[in-house]
């Protein structure tokens, strides 16, 4: 309709006087100019996209240092990830100073005070200390910003594309706050919110906390940090040995500067790798140049995993012994095991390399009596071993096929991925603490596990962990049950040299099958656990053992009447891999 009046116009103004030329050819120039700037308006997109928001992920990019802001072609900041600070006057809180902060010894005079995310809080009164306070500004992470965003189920591990890469957190400019004696803290607290422990905005202001105290504080010794919070910081950053004070919701920390340098050296969440195996120098990525890397046996740390309950896995942990004894380390193996072993597989065990540590079971308070999960809180047992300043804890139903020595860099808490935002704990670096342990044991009633095991319990205690790929700790399933899968996955499982730095068997053990395939062939809900590749590839190391270990691995009665049994169910369904034809060579099937 607008386009026929315009037309009209036009043909009304032909047919005037040439006097008028001069007019009309103004009138329609800026008629022509109007046009087009009301068809710009009209079809530029809004700034104001919900596309902006969908997935801040995709749309910024993190380094291992500062993030800073990525800019568009009209030069303009990007906003996906940020929120600008609320410009209406705040009300301000009136809290009284904890005793700690009036102590001569621990105030000194002319203190440079930084303080993060206070801007609430009335600390006009601060100023009779005799410091100096420096409010330290950032932008805050939008709500749109997800925990899921940092802790991707999936990553391009291989980073044969672009290099996994993790959505921007904001920083501050550090520089702009010279040195600083102390820093003070409000930390967000959304318990006991579903999830709250997950919260980006609070791992934001713990970063920036923990940057503040690396970047500015005195390299003369420990700064000290002073955090207000109605929960414990996280335990990932500040460790509770650290702790030097609690008054009320008032923490004060002195912490290691080079364990806190170490921590911010790495990517802010599992949407990068901590240690890519290939393609980089290790030492280049990681400034391992300040860490010895020397040949001689370190005195505090310690490959080390955990029996109990039960005998079943005895045969895997003297597999998994030799094959961490066969990549050439010289750190301890330790084994910590329940009164439930008998004397002879102790001896067994310890013949096989590790050193035995007696424990006491813990249970699950969750857990129903007799059930698989009652006593799995015994792994809560590793943080005791305070004779190592860092242990890698691997599962008995693991066999470690390359040198794992490189993990002991990495700090706690560092795993491979599982699902979701979680990691697995088959293979963990952990740092030993008394009173980690004690956290752990307060917390077991409050804590739900997802799988009622110490994995979901672990996953909710430190949810800020680092990625490891998961060739460290290949899981031996097999979920996508399609020919490339599975092609893929045994030429892994197979190859040699290996390609793996140790295979996960889930589902049925190989030490529990016959040895001319993998029994997880014949139960149904097994099969996405099976195969014959990675089974023989146990067996290998199994071959390569003593013979006065290897007969810790035979068959009970029981155990051959059971694979019969199911031999016999998956002949009469007619499986259609046919593997229930094949005749039973091993000789365990006759002793």
């Amino acid at each position: 309709m607008q386009l026929m009046k315009i037309k009209d116009y036009l043909m009304k103004m032909m047919k005037v006087t040439p006097s008028k030329a001069l007019v009309i050819k103004i009138n329609l120039f800026f008629l022509a100019f109007f046009l087009i700037i009301y068809a710009f308006l009209l079809l530029r997109p809004s700034s104001s996209s919900w596309s902006y928001y969908e997935k801040p992920a995709s749309l910024v990019r993190c380094s291992l240092g500062e993030c800073h802001h990525k800019k568009v072609e009209d030069g303009l900041k990007m906003k996906a990830v940020l929120e600008t600070e609320s410009k209406v006057k705040r009300k301000m809180v009136k809290r009284e100073r904890p005793s700690f902060l009036m102590s001569k010894k621990l105030m000194g005079k002319r203190m440079k005070i930084g303080m993060v995310n206070m801007e609430d809080e009335d600390v006009s009164d601060w100023k009779d200390m005799g410091g100096e306070i420096r409010h330290v500004s950032f932008e805050k992470v939008s709500k749109n910003f997800e925990w899921k965003d940092l802790f991707p189920e999936w990553i391009d591990e291989e980073e044969e594309n672009d290099s996994p890469t993790c959505p921007e957190i904001p920083m501050p400019d550090f520089t702009r706050y010279g040195e600083m004696d102390m820093v003070v803290a409000k930390l967000p607290c959304r318990y006991p919110e579903k999830g709250w422990g997950r919260d980006v905005f609070r791992l934001q202001v713990h970063l920036i906390t923990v940057n503040l105290l690396v970047k500015n504080g005195k390299r003369d010794g420990r700064s000290k940090v002073v955090l207000l919070s109605e929960c414990r910081p996280m335990l990932e950053m500040f460790r509770c040995d650290d702790m030097v004070a609690k008054e009320g919701d008032w923490w004060l920390y002195e912490p290691e500067m080079g364990r806190l340098e170490h921590k911010v050296s790495m990517p802010i969440g599992s949407c990068k790798l901590a240690l890519p195996l290939w393609g980089k120098e290790i030492n280049e990525v990681y400034n391992l140049s300040k860490i010895t890397m020397n040949t001689e046996k370190p005195k505090r740390e310690a490959y080390v995993t955990v029996l109990h309950s039960s005998e079943a896995y005895v045969c895997g942990a003297i597999t998994l012994a030799q094959s961490i004894i066969q990549t050439g380390t010289k750190r301890d193996l330790v084994m910590l095991l329940d009164k439930s072993i008998s004397q002879p597989k102790r001896d067994a065990l310890a013949a096989a390399g590790w050193k035995i540590h007696i424990i006491k079971r813990i249970r699950n308070p969750r857990a129903e009596k007799n059930s698989y999960n009652e006593y799995n809180y015994s792994k809560f047992r590793l943080w005791q071993l305070t004779d190592y300043d860092k242990i890698i804890f691997i599962d008995a139903d693991i066999v470690v096929l390359r040198n794992l020595d490189l993990l002991f860099h990495f700090p706690q808490m560092s795993a491979t991925g599982n699902d979701g935002s979680i990691f697995n704990s088959g293979i963990m670096a952990i740092e030993p603490s008394n009173c980690t342990f004690k956290i752990l044991m307060d917390r077991r009633k409050e804590i739900i596990s997802y799988n009622g095991g110490d994995q979901g319990f672990l996953n909710e205690v430190f949810v800020w962990w680092h990625r490891w790929p998961r060739r460290v700790n290949f899981l031996k399933n097999f979920w996508a049950n399609t020919t490339l899968e599975a092609s893929v996955k045994n030429q892994l499982f197979g190859s040699d040299p290996p390609k793996l730095y140790s295979i996960h068997f889930l589902g049925l053990k190989p030490w529990l099958c016959y040895r001319d395939y993998d029994c997880n062939w014949n139960i149904d809900d097994q099969r996405v656990y099976a195969s014959d590749v990675a089974h023989r590839r146990w067996w290998k190391v199994h071959d390569a053992m003593d013979k006065s270990l290897q007969k810790f691995c035979e068959l009970t009665p029981r155990r051959r009447i059971e694979l019969d049994w199911d031999t016999k169910l998956a002949r009469e369904k007619g499986l259609q891999d046919e593997h229930w034809r094949i005749n039973i060579s091993d000789p365990r099937r006759n002793i």
